[in-house]
């Protein structure tokens, strides 16, 4: 790599000035003679491995940092807004890198019970620590982390051996690379317009800039500290104050504290896997949209399903078929008090839908926006050439029947939220269950929101049954008694054709769809939502086609093999061995479910973060990231192998009694 030199020498000789650390010992800027202005900025390209990266999180917005200490994805001040950095799609595209300018063995961890990230550099000179977080509002604790949340990212760099010089390379480039900002010097750092963007960059040395680009190198010896802070404010709104050392410091003790406290009030897990699960916990409330309550499914838009090919979506939006799996993951990995939000905005922000008789929509933006129009942008080259890069989703128009018993079976999660339920939502939920009872027999485009052809899927029936199934248990609490008689015959006949058109005598499994020969990992539901004992021969047998046909070489679980309308192939998905895992788990087969588990959990990178599939052939990590349902299907899946080990672990979700399907072709659990 080219080494960055600064441009701040005075008659052609280096200058040293003093760096106001927090350790009070004296550091140096270095400084030297002008580079030529065809050298180019940086030659890092788009294609680090998506586990190379660290999420930082303020829950509002999200970053990405590279092991070798480069932020290549911000966005600021929404999880879904234009990127200010994002080099992750196209070297062009702005990043921030603060690292040592030697070779250097690099080793990184989370400070515990945290999203700050710590980075040790090992140089032959010496050792040096990259502390990063997103600032959380000052003393804000507990539940109400996230709360007011000033747009800051602070990197604090720390000498605690020998002698190591570190450069410093600031390129923002706003609204995902489209924007050359113009950068100026100001007392304390630099401010960098353009667009509908500022950007402040709090510095303790000064900064030589160019084309956009500002620069520095920093020598520390032991005990030298630094700190840096990313401020961003709209371009129409005064600059913001930037931060002194003593703030920067404070602020990230302060962010540090935050966490600390989140976690010890929220993770109370003690079964196996227990790092494991907190970490997943800690991810899911950083990809929690505090306002709201919204959870977007990953903190990344475009990184593809398959290397080089055009699925790639972008997932920074909340969808309702994650809902109950979520709201079971946060009772196990976080507290009640996150689902109980989370639900909220999903009933808030479906309600209206509902009461005017049209589609519920399967997702929507994280402040409760329904116009999620996709479009794509030419000038990004993708993550290893996967092109076209998307922003917005435009699966939100498409029917999936399966989001009726999402918001059913989540709603019965939650006892707490449903003493309280006002009129309103009593109603909006008693219509969920009649519209599902009025459409189940429909076609859609299911749970993976195939861009082919509508079919009958099994899962949406599946889900359509779970609405009628928890809209029964939860007809006193809604007000509903009359309609249950209609519901128990819905639900009848849902079960019927399940077990008909669902069941393949050729197969030997239940399959994709009603009259398909294709597997589907979705069924493995069949069991965790409690529609069979995990025991019942049925499923036994689809628990061991899918385990035989529908996996790797490795043992990882793909969605399903069939043509879905789009071109080339994705890779296994972590979900769906993580679906496996639990399934083996309801079924009894602990030892097989561990195996399983521990399969999936391998390809964690080494923070514990994972996307959402595995490449192919490698054991690089694939799709967005970090990924909410691998992380959920982690914290599930974990619970449900604890519960089958330990009769004594209290159950996770406490629903209402469940009624039977009354018939015996029709077995059911009590419960998942």
């Amino acid at each position: 790599m080219k080494q960055d030199r600064d441009r701040g020498a005075v008659n052609g000789e280096p200058t040293r000035r003093p760096v106001d650390g927090r350790s009070g010992r004296a550091a140096t800027l270095l400084a030297a003679a002008p580079e030529t202005a065809d050298e180019p900025v940086e030659a890092t390209l788009s294609d680090k491995p998506i586990g190379d990266y660290a999420m930082l999180s303020d829950s509002r917005s999200a970053a990405l940092v590279s092991i070798d200490g480069s932020v290549d994805w911000l966005c600021f001040p929404r999880f879904d807004s234009p990127a200010v950095f994002s080099r992750l799609l196209g070297e062009q595209a702005g990043f921030w890198s603060v690292r040592p300018v030697a070779e250097a063995r690099t080793s990184r961890r989370y400070v515990p019970r945290t999203l700050v990230s710590e980075t040790t550099h090992h140089t032959g000179d010496g050792v040096v620590t990259v502390k990063d977080a997103m600032a959380l509002g000052a003393r804000t604790r507990g539940h109400e982390l996230g709360a007011r949340a000033p747009g800051v990212l602070l990197r604090e760099v720390t000498c605690t051996q020998g002698n190591v010089d570190v450069e410093m390379v600031f390129a923002p480039r706003p609204e995902y690379g489209l924007v050359h900002p113009l950068l100026r010097e100001v007392p304390g750092g630099v401010l960098a317009r353009g667009g509908a963007d500022l950007l402040a960059l709090s510095s303790p040395v000064p900064l030589s800039m160019e084309d956009g680009t500002a620069r520095a190198r920093v020598a520390l010896s032991d005990g030298d500290t630094v700190g840096f802070a990313l401020h961003h404010q709209s371009s129409w709104q005064d600059a913001p104050d930037l931060w002194s050392q003593a703030d920067i410091a404070q602020r990230l003790a302060d962010t540090r504290q935050g966490w600390e406290t989140w976690s010890q009030l929220h993770q109370s897990y003690e079964g196996p896997w227990r790092e494991l699960v907190d970490l997943s916990g800690r991810v899911l409330q950083g990809l929690t949209y505090f306002p709201t309550g919204a959870i977007v499914a990953a903190a990344t838009t475009s990184l593809p399903e398959s290397v080089g090919g055009t699925r790639n979506w972008d997932y920074r939006y909340t969808w309702v078929r994650d809902a109950s799996m979520t709201l079971q993951a946060l009772w196990v990995a976080a507290c009640p008090h996150e689902a109980s939000t989370f639900f909220q905005f999903l009933a808030g922000a479906a309600a209206s839908q509902v009461e005017r008789d049209m589609e519920l929509q399967i997702m929507f933006g994280i402040g409760g926006e329904r116009d999620l129009s996709e479009r794509q942008l030419p000038h990004l080259p993708g993550w290893r050439g996967s092109a076209p890069v998307r922003v917005g989703n435009g699966a939100w128009q498409q029917r999936q029947l399966d989001v009726y018993g999402e918001l059913l079976d989540a709603a019965a999660r939650l006892p707490e939220v449903l003493e309280n339920l006002d009129s309103d939502t009593r109603r909006f939920l008693a219509g969920v269950a009649d519209a599902a009872a009025a459409r189940w027999h429909e076609t859609d485009q299911g749970i993976w929101e195939v861009r082919g052809d509508p079919q009958h899927f099994l899962y949406s029936k599946l889900m359509c049954w779970v609405a009628m199934d928890r809209a029964i248990a939860l007809a006193d609490t809604l007000q509903a008694s009359d309609r249950v008689e209609r519901w128990r015959q819905v639900r009848e006949q849902i079960a019927e054709a399940i077990h008909s058109d669902g069941w393949n005598e050729q197969v030997g499994a239940f399959t994709q769809a009603f009259g398909s020969d294709d597997l589907d990992a979705s069924a493995l539901m069949l069991s965790i939502v409690g529609f069979l004992p995990g025991h019942h021969p049925r499923m036994l047998a689809t628990i061991d086609a899918i385990d035989q046909q529908l996996t790797d070489e490795r043992g990882l679980v793909y969605r399903y093999r069939s043509h879905d309308g789009l071109p080339g192939e994705e890779g296994t998905f972590l979900l769906c061995t993580f679906w496996l895992a639990h399934a083996l788990a309801l079924a009894g087969r602990t030892t097989r479910a561990r195996t399983v588990f521990e399969r999936a959990v391998s390809f964690v990178n080494d923070l514990g973060l994972l996307a959402e599939e595995v490449i192919p052939d490698s054991d690089e990590l694939l799709g967005n990231y970090p990924q909410a349902f691998s992380h959920i299907g982690l914290v599930n899946a974990a619970w449900a192998i604890s519960e089958a080990e330990d009769e004594s672990t209290p159950e996770p979700q406490p629903l209402s009694p469940q009624q039977a399907v009354p018939s015996d072709a029709h077995v059911v659990a009590e419960g998942s």
